[in-house]
């Protein structure tokens, strides 16, 4: 998938998106709103220690399946800046 037409945002705009109101993250570079998944995630709530951060290697210490990678697709919004 090509991420050259999505906006870019600074990590100074995604720190502003910690709460589970809105949850911005970080991953690979990759910006992701999952306000509309903290409620389905299986791990619950622990994805608000991610919150407005670049928590790319706390989701891969986590070991996701290739379905969770998919998932996630579904709320990229952007690029790191």
């Amino acid at each position: 998938m090509s991420t050259d037409g999505l906006p870019t945002y600074t990590l100074a705009e995604v720190k502003q998106h910690n709460t589970e109101d809105s949850l911005w993250m970080v991953i690979r570079g990759l910006v992701y709103d999952l306000t509309e998944y903290l409620d389905e995630h299986p791990g619950g709530d622990i994805m608000l220690e991610g919150a407005g951060l670049d928590a790319t290697e706390m989701f891969d210490d986590v070991g996701h399946s290739d379905e969770a990678a998919e998932e996630l697709a579904k709320y990229l919004i952007g690029r790191l800046a």
